[in-house]
């Protein structure tokens, strides 16, 4: 079957997609994938548009003059080109940042429902299961480049898991395709580099088919992560069922749910989890894992990771970044009650049962307040909390609602209502972070 057959096949299930967008480079891979999907346009007219996209990340000085190239490639292809220059941010890794930036600028480029297409292929996908082998990756790492995946408002797809490098290098030899090299790509300083150069060859030399069959060995392993996923799903539908503080805008999980999960089955649940929170922990950090779910009831445990931390409370695990890893504001005095009040780092409050009041206050717990209760007298805020089992992580930014230094309610438990005000609060949404460490 021909070249042009295959990838055809591989992209039927995406002939309906408002547009094909090629991941291009202008080196050998992309450069015949994207003329690749010229020659299937000109022959089905069904098929949707083809633009690219090059990535220009400033590493190298060469680099300057292939957003040029791949102008003047897609020229004569007749297919649009977005040159969308990125910001590699320093860290010890530049090839890993540099994809980070590269996938972020697809991610926020892509209109909903369009297909970015990326030339990796099966040669790519034995080198990298070998790559993280060597780093103890688990099933996800090593199942590796999925054939298939969101990428913010449309899709990754890779049409090219299963066609060698050679064959791809001969197609652009036949057609006279032009290409970058990247002279980067001969460092073997870079660990892939190293793999790609210098320890493929070797075990080629002794198993002439070991690309390909390390690459199906890889599809073998996302099918076995697949099942895991499928698992983990089944576990977490009843640990996301909350009874109570459902106005909390915060990820959690029933601790009581997954503690009835073997050790292994709690780890893949949470796996599942957190990866679209922060990137995953590896083998030892897991550790954190177990002194939150095995501490005391009476414990504030944390377990803090990448992008953010769990915190435990009210027999639930509470998935913590943006905002709620930082403490609230100042006080706020309320000019106008009548309107909502935003605050700093806090959401907003709005108040319920007002009459023209003035002197009004919002305020945080600094320890040692006291609330008067109808026919209980003075007690303490502490105590009152602690009846009411909000969690820990949310009582120091809880609104209080003081009216001349006086405490008069708690907003959200109107049942410490004093003064017939009731404040209701409206949280900061937790932020969300996109796992950059999971692209490819």
């Amino acid at each position: 079957m021909s070249l042009e057959s295959r990838l055809l096949d591989v992209l039927k299930p995406w002939s309906t997609a408002p547009r094909w967008r090629v991941a291009f480079s202008g080196g050998l891979d992309s450069t015949v994938l994207l003329h690749l999907l010229v020659r299937l346009g000109s022959l089905n007219n069904n098929l949707p548009p083809v633009s690219a996209i090059h990535i220009h990340h400033g590493l190298q000085s060469v680099a300057d003059a292939w957003p040029e190239h791949c102008r003047v490639v897609c020229n004569e292809l007749g297919v649009g080109l977005q040159v969308l220059n990125v910001e590699v941010r320093p860290g010890s890794s530049v090839e890993s940042k540099a994809r980070e930036a590269r996938y972020k600028a697809f991610s926020e480029t892509l209109n909903p429902d369009e297909v970015l297409l990326t030339a990796q292929h099966q040669d790519d996908r034995a080198e990298t299961l070998l790559f993280r082998l060597l780093r103890g990756a688990g099933v996800r790492g090593l199942a590796g480049m999925p054939t298939v995946r969101t990428l913010g408002d449309g899709w990754l797809v890779r049409p090219l898991l299963s066609v060698c490098r050679d064959e791809l290098n001969s197609y652009a030899v036949e057609h006279g395709l032009r290409w970058i090299d990247d002279p980067s790509n001969q460092c073997t300083d870079h660990s892939r580099n190293f793999i790609r150069h210098r320890v493929m060859p070797i075990v080629q030399e002794r198993w002439p088919e070991a690309s390909r069959s390390m690459a199906r060995a890889a599809s073998h392993l996302d099918e076995a992560q697949q099942l895991l996923t499928e698992l983990a799903e089944l576990d977490l539908r009843e640990a996301r069922r909350i009874d109570r503080y459902d106005w909390l805008p915060v990820p959690s999980l029933s601790l009581r749910s997954l503690k009835a999960l073997s050790p292994a089955r709690q780890r893949n649940a949470l796996r599942h989890w957190i990866a679209s929170f922060t990137s995953l922990p590896d083998t030892d950090h897991w550790a954190g894992w177990n002194a939150l779910r095995d501490a005391s009831s009476d414990a504030s445990p944390v377990w803090r990771l990448a992008c953010g931390e769990l915190h435990r409370g009210d027999e639930r695990i509470w998935w913590l970044s943006g905002p709620w890893l930082n403490g609230p504001g100042e006080a706020v005095a309320w000019v106008r009650p009548g309107d909502d009040l935003p605050l700093p780092s806090n959401g907003r409050v709005q108040l319920q049962g007002h009459s023209g009041e003035t002197g009004l206050q919002v305020r945080y717990r600094k320890g040692g307040e006291t609330l008067a209760l109808p026919g209980r007298g003075h007690r303490d805020l502490k105590r009152l909390l602690n009846e009411t089992t909000l969690p820990g992580f949310v009582r120091s930014r809880l609104p209080l609602l003081y009216r001349n230094d006086e405490l008069i309610a708690l907003a959200n438990f109107p049942q410490f209502d004093v003064q017939g005000l009731s404040l209701i609060w409206t949280p900061p949404a937790d932020a969300r972070f996109e796992l950059m460490g999971s692209f490819e």
